[in-house]
């Protein structure tokens, strides 16, 4: 774990930020999935938000850090844990990630706000944000991805924040949040005003042929590939732990001196 100064002054009782919370993911998905990259690539030329909504192990992440990677951008993450409910740790994280992004960001009117502790008015601290976003950096446009923002659904702020937030984002600036949880009424409804696109579990699921190119992925057949998403419902971590078993399962079976070699395939996988 890993400490950076906030930029503000700790006498003051600020908080450090753990770098982890907000540095782009290294780890990268096995295979890419067009189709859902290309949902993504869509709200995002059209102007619109996105949440990816799944239980865990559905691929949400894996998903945003393979769109992060290629939509040609700079990113902004944040990974949301669960005492980030507290506003000014929130707005001190996201700020942070942005930051790192567009040095100059929040200097005018948002850090005072948030020093102020100015979250009673929490529109016009998001009227705030849309100011800077707008007032910074603009030759490079942004993706600002908030990771398991379904930690903090329960605050008081989250909801009216994001909900003046969202429609009014500038056009070099699109947010892509994943959540456990669907979005609450009120954000629901900004995707009847195209503010807003949600990819839900059942989008998420693997289809054949992308379990087939998982599992080529591992050298193995498109008949075990089968046999798995009839078995996970496409579900990406289960999917891709039976890839995992089986290719280490063959691996041991074509080792004379490792016992494993004797349990014949069907056994295996049963």
């Amino acid at each position: 774990m890993f400490l950076i100064d906030s930029s503000h002054d700790l006498t003051r009782g600020r908080l450090e930020l753990i770098t982890d919370k907000i540095a782009q993911p290294t780890r990268r998905p096995r295979i890419s999935r067009p189709r859902l990259l290309d949902s993504l690539e869509q709200s995002l030329g059209a102007g619109a938000s996105t949440i990816i909504s799944g239980r865990a192990g559905t691929g949400k992440s894996m998903l945003a850090i393979d769109f992060a990677d290629c939509c040609g951008r700079r990113v902004a993450w944040y990974k949301v844990d669960a005492p980030d409910n507290d506003p000014r740790i929130f707005f001190d994280y996201l700020i942070g990630s942005i930051r790192d992004q567009r040095p100059g960001f929040a200097k005018r009117l948002l850090t005072p706000l948030i020093e102020a502790g100015e979250f009673k008015d929490i529109e016009a601290l998001a009227e705030a944000f849309i100011f800077e976003l707008g007032d910074s950096d603009k030759q490079n446009s942004l993706l600002i991805v908030i990771e398991d923002l379904h930690l903090v659904s329960d605050s008081e702020w989250l909801v009216p924040f994001f909900t003046r937030l969202l429609p009014l984002l500038p056009a070099d600036v699109h947010m892509l949040i994943t959540s456990r949880s669907l979005p609450p009424a009120p954000l629901w409804r900004l995707r009847s005003k195209q503010s807003l696109v949600v990819i839900e579990e059942e989008a998420l699921a693997f289809t054949r042929p992308e379990a087939i190119a998982l599992f080529e992925s591992y050298g193995l057949s498109n008949e075990q590939a089968s046999i798995a998403l009839d078995h996970s419902h496409g579900r990406a971590a289960a999917i891709n732990e039976f890839a995992m078993f089986l290719r280490k399962s063959e691996i041991n079976a074509n080792d004379p001196s490792n016992e494993i070699g004797a349990v014949s395939q069907s056994e295996r996988f049963a």
